[in-house]
């Protein structure tokens, strides 16, 4: 019966007695099986404070945090997906063809949708064979129609129209996989806006919520010049350049206003 469990005595560890005391491990050979003992030192790290104090020590954090200020934390959470953001310019647009921008990372498409008379933000994707509806054209009847194999879509993202369809077989436009995801829009302050969430739920969701509005844009006293320029790099590098005026006489040499230099 000794002979049978020896094999055995081979893996296992003394406990440490006290709480700062390692674990010994008496083993026969030099390399030491990490998946087997790895685990034995990291509980006894993380128990040496319980074990040494738990019958005398309540486990109730000291400084708990207080509900009304847990729940206001997480209501101030910010969510990228659920905020308006600009678009484009009107002025920028073209109300002949579509026009593809990245917004957040989403690629997307903006057309100007005639039969509504409102510019439409839909994803820049055809659900048929995923090429981007920002190569292809405004057709006859004011719809979207995909460059590939010529889809047509209406402002609600609904497909109207499928060339190689059989005009008496099934009706394949109108199945849900045939549409196209829209996004909600809106225009203030002669910019488009778009909502970034597709969900249904968000259709209607300027009623609730609109962009934030810069009145003196309206304001026809105010002079105002609008842009649009598109820069393969996040806000916060834009933000770090916008506040370095010191690089302004060198980067853009001959372009921008600089004060006059004497030599050094």
């Amino acid at each position: 019966m000794e002979a049978a469990l020896r094999p055995c005595s081979l893996v296992l560890a003394r406990l440490p007695t006290t709480p700062f005391e390692k674990p010994i491990l008496h083993l026969p050979f030099n390399s030491i099986p990490i998946s087997i003992f790895r685990p034995i030192r990291q509980c006894t790290a993380r128990s040496r404070v319980s074990t040494a104090v738990s019958s005398t020590v309540s486990t109730e954090p000291i400084n708990p945090v207080e509900p009304d200020v847990q729940n206001h934390s997480q209501e101030e959470k910010f969510n990228w997906l659920l905020q308006w953001y600009p678009v484009m310019p009107v002025c920028d647009l073209d109300k002949r063809i579509p026009l593809a921008k990245k917004v957040i990372g989403l690629d997307v498409v903006v057309w100007w949708d005639r039969n509504e008379n409102a510019w439409k933000v839909f994803d820049d994707m055809c659900p048929h064979r995923l090429a981007p509806l920002s190569e292809g054209r405004i057709d006859q009847w004011g719809r979207l129609q995909c460059v590939y194999h010529g889809w047509c879509f209406n402002g609600s993202g609904d497909c109207k129209f499928i060339p190689q369809a059989p005009p008496d077989g099934p009706p394949f436009h109108t199945f849900k996989k045939a549409c196209v995801s829209v996004y909600p829009t809106t225009v203030q302050n002669d910019i488009v806006w778009f909502w970034p969430n597709t969900n249904p739920r968000y259709k209607d969701i300027i009623t609730k919520k609109q962009p934030p509005y810069i009145p003196e844009l309206d304001d026809p006293s105010y002079s105002k010049l609008m842009g649009n320029r598109d820069i393969p790099y996040g806000y916060e590098i834009l933000i770090e350049n916008l506040m370095d005026p010191a690089h302004v006489p060198y980067a853009h040499y001959g372009i921008m206003r600089a004060p006059n230099m004497e030599k050094r």
